[in-house]
């Protein structure tokens, strides 16, 4: 697919996407091939993915040039997106509406003022109504944001030092907004993996019945990490940030756990979260295992991270691979698949708060 073509209504029913709004409010509908219905006193505009408004080829709502993504590989994602573009979630062929709202980062939220990085925006995908589950999964694809290993935030909202070492080291206050993560033994950035992977697992977890939120889709996103988690804290029920280590011995998939250290765990909001963050992470890695991954060390590791200090919801960093993994559209298929049935596990369990 070489660009996608959204339809925005322009009217009292809906805005165009350009325009600036506050939390998880703005509605665009797509329909089955990303079509929107629409009336004949309604004009239309066409945005594609890289935001450029163009006028509609007319008002009667038919059928974009470009073909929907296959719902079942992430292929024209891959290619999309090393341009800097982003494909969306292919449509149901019943002609059920998937609805995409923008998410903006909004200065009333809880901790915002600690965020250094936040004129991005994400994007909240509904899944088709039949079949949803009115769950809400954030997924952030690690790293991508220019500029973010250049400005420093607060480890934790009440100023105090990290308790682990890390990308940051332990006992400092301040860490980087958004590292650059690492890179492959064959020379590709992480967070061009993480993009394809959180893509892939996008598609699949829609077509589960999930909404989906979406921190990153294109190579650049001006969101830093706190802002990643305020965003998934109040528009989602889960958050799942996905990385790949910086070693290079293909040691397996593991989740950064909530470290056992108590000045931390009886920091909030760490200490009304916590229980959920470990739940989290250890039913994603026992999915991941049942699909073929071999875990790391039992699949967990204790990282202070910045992530999980904001975290209100259930929350986990976790490592796919690292750099000598293999990261095919073969691999990346098995790393959703296992995603997936992660998120299943988590939710028949627990269920949404």
């Amino acid at each position: 697919m070489n660009q996608l073509i959204r339809r925005v209504l322009i009217g009292a029913s809906a805005v165009v996407i350009a325009l600036p709004m506050t939390g998880c409010v703005q509605n665009l509908k797509l329909g089955s091939d990303y079509v929107a219905t629409s009336s004949a006193a309604a004009p239309q505009t066409e945005v594609t993915s890289q935001g450029t408004p163009s006028p509609a080829a007319d008002g009667s709502g038919q059928k974009a040039d470009s073909a929907p993504a296959s719902p079942s590989s992430d292929t024209s994602s891959a290619s999309d997106t090393a341009s800097g573009t982003s494909a969306a979630p292919a449509s149901d062929p019943a002609g059920e509406s998937i609805i995409a709202e923008t998410v903006k980062f909004d200065p009333s939220w809880e901790y915002a003022a600690n965020s250094r990085i936040n004129t991005g925006t994400a994007t909240l995908y509904h899944a088709k109504p039949t079949g949803a589950k009115g769950i809400v999964v954030c997924i952030n694809a690690g790293h991508g944001t220019k500029g973010g290993s250049e400005v420093k935030t607060l480890c934790h909202p009440d100023g105090t030092p990290k308790v682990t070492g890390g990308t940051t080291e332990a006992g400092a206050t301040e860490a980087q907004a958004v590292s650059t993560g690492t890179v492959f033994q064959d020379g590709t950035p992480e967070a061009e993996v993480t993009l394809k992977a959180a893509l892939a697992t996008r598609d699949k977890l829609l077509m589960a019945g999930y909404d989906v939120l979406m921190i990153r889709e294109t190579e650049d996103v001006q969101l830093d990490n706190i802002a990643r988690s305020l965003m998934a804290n109040n528009c989602a029920d889960c958050h799942i940030a996905i990385h790949y280590d910086s070693t290079g011995t293909d040691k397996g998939v593991f989740f950064m756990s909530v470290p056992s250290e108590e000045s931390y765990r009886s920091m909030e909001p760490v200490a009304s979260h916590y229980e959920e963050h470990n739940a989290l992470g250890r039913a994603v890695v026992k999915a991941l295992e049942s699909v073929g991954l071999k875990l790391f060390e039992g699949g967990e590791m204790e990282m202070d991270l910045t992530q999980t200090s904001y975290s209100t919801v259930p929350s986990i960093d976790i490592e796919v691979g690292d750099t000598a993994s293999d990261h095919s559209e073969e691999s990346i298929n098995v790393v959703s698949d296992g995603l997936v049935l992660g998120v299943d596990a988590y939710f028949q369990n627990n269920g949404a708060k």
